[in-house]
Formats: C-alpha cells, structure tokens, sequence
C-alpha cells in the first residue's frame, strides 16, 4: 500500500473527503516526524512506538577500493510493534 492508497482507504473508512484524509495523515506523519526529530517518544498503544537509536563510529571499506573509511556515529529511527499489531499480523 503506497500513500495514496492508504488516503483512499482512510477517506473510505472514515466517510470523509480525501482531501482531508490526506490532510489529517500528513498531519500525523509530520507531527511524528517532528517529535521524533526533537528526541522524544511516540507511544501509540496497541499500533507501537516510534524512537531514536543512536549508531556508534565504526570503521567501513570503500566498495571500489577496498580502503578503510571511518563512518561517523549518526542517529537511527526506531519503530517497536506494540503487542495488538503483532498479534494481527500473526493472525493473517
């Protein structure tokens, strides 16, 4: 399912016009996005979490050369499944 998709189901699901189902996704994707970005958590209970993971240093080969490169430490994003997503996934 791409986005447009997922609009078009929640504009369906919802009984609302897909200009606002797209409105209201792009809402919730950027307010994540945001609170993620600052470094706090997104708990939705029963879907799962969003955080930040952090990546230590770590030495890398360059694929061409074969040289060593240092591969500097970076943030990752987290999701975690909450328990009811899993268990709706297993059950499929």
């Amino acid at each position: 399912m791409n986005k447009q998709e997922l609009i078009d189901a929640v504009a369906s699901g919802a009984g609302t016009s897909k200009l606002a189902a797209e409105e209201a996704i792009n809402a919730v994707f950027e307010t994540i996005a945001k609170t993620v970005a600052a470094g706090d958590a997104v708990q939705l209970i029963g879907f799962g979490s969003f955080g930040t993971g952090e990546r230590a240093a770590r030495t890398g080969r360059n694929p061409k050369t074969g040289e060593p490169i240092e591969i500097a430490a970076g943030k990752t994003v987290k999701f975690t499944a909450g328990k009811a997503f899993k268990d709706a996934v297993n059950q499929a």
